[in-house]
């Protein structure tokens, strides 16, 4: 089917470029002839009889003959079209300096986008390495203030919680500082994966416990449900979406508590194995028109303008995340109903 369209469109534009030339031919092929019938010589209207067959017969076959070498150049164009990595290699040989002139520019043309593109890696690659260096520097004075602040918590402050609110707002700092280093390495995902066997609760507690800085003031309710789920992944990676989860569940629940247990397809609470966990809040939910885009990079929806310090970077994240280590994620809310953020794995055993 393919071929035949090709073809009909091929012959629809070879009538189209040469009906002027053919039409000439046949006007002219005519005028010859008319001047023998006004002029009455019918010998010679005979003679120019055969004359005009002859000529359209000898016409047909130039058309013919160059229709078939119109049909083979554009069909040549055609693969060329589709050979992407030799298309200029593929390009038929030049029958005109139309045509040389053409494929010169096409060539330029080319260069020029292989230029663009060259710079534009580098660029970013720069910009890669760039927020990579920036990360690993912040780093050390933040770890140098965190350790001051565990200097100056000392006695009676100590024991009431010290500078709390100062190791929250540190701890936030890290975390924005790691969203970029993750940002940055985002296009280099597939190289930087280590898949391996993993525990997915272990993760998630080791995020609890990285977490627990926030939860102490929070003053929120949190549940953890034993589930068992053993999946293929990169635990480090894993780990960063997980987190994510729990920041955004901690910035839109006010009141109430998080709840973290294993689910069915559906969601709901179920006992032993399961390949989905839910990270559930009592937050303030999502509307519905914005959770079909709560993926998309930049996308901070309603309550990220309420909220002014949302990024629409963190759930972006997560989703190219865990659908490059062939996971899923998916989100279900309410506004006023809370969240449930369902992060769905295949079920693994180490003996597989």
């Amino acid at each position: 089917m393919r071929q035949k369209e090709r073809s009909r469109r091929i012959a629809l534009s070879y009538l189209k470029d040469k009906y002027k030339t053919i039409l000439a031919y046949v006007f002219i092929v005519a005028v010859f002839f008319m001047v023998a019938f006004l002029y009455g010589y019918e010998q010679i209207y005979i003679d120019m009889l055969y004359a005009v067959l002859l000529a359209l017969f000898f016409g047909g076959v130039f058309v013919a003959v160059d229709f078939l070498r119109y049909f083979r150049r554009c069909m040549a164009l055609y693969q060329s079209l589709e050979r992407r990595e030799e298309r200029q290699k593929s390009l038929p040989e030049t029958s005109g300096l139309q045509e040389f002139l053409y494929q010169e520019m096409l060539e330029d043309m080319r260069q020029e986008n292989c230029r663009l593109q060259t710079e534009y890696d580098r660029k970013k690659k720069d910009m890669a390495d760039y927020y990579t260096m920036w990360t690993h520097q912040i780093k050390t004075p933040i770890a140098a203030l965190r350790l001051l602040l565990q200097e100056e918590e000392t006695g009676e402050s100590a024991r009431h919680g010290g500078r709390q609110a100062e190791r929250e707002e540190l701890f936030k700092i890290e975390q924005y500082a790691e969203m970029a280093l993750y940002f940055a390495r985002l296009d280099s995902l597939s190289s930087d994966l280590l898949f391996r066997h993993c525990d997915v609760q272990e993760i998630v507690k080791q995020a609890v416990r990285k977490y627990s800085v926030l939860f102490l003031r929070s003053g929120l309710s949190f549940q953890m449900e034993a589930f068992e789920i053993r999946a293929v992944t990169d635990e480090k990676w894993l780990s960063f979406v997980v987190e994510q989860v729990f920041s955004n569940a901690l910035k839109y629940t006010h009141q109430g508590g998080i709840a973290i247990y294993g689910a069915d397809e559906t969601g709901s609470r179920k006992e032993g194995r399961t390949s989905y966990l839910v990270i559930e809040d009592t937050g303030i939910g999502i509307r519905e028109s914005d959770l079909p885009r709560i993926f998309e990079r930049g996308f901070t929806g309603y309550n990220g303008r309420m909220d002014r310090k949302s990024t629409g970077i963190g759930l972006y994240l997560c989703a190219q995340i865990m659908g490059r280590m062939s996971h899923t994620i998916r989100v279900q809310s309410a506004p006023g109903e809370g969240t449930k953020v369902i992060l769905g794995f295949l079920q693994q055993t180490e003996g597989r």
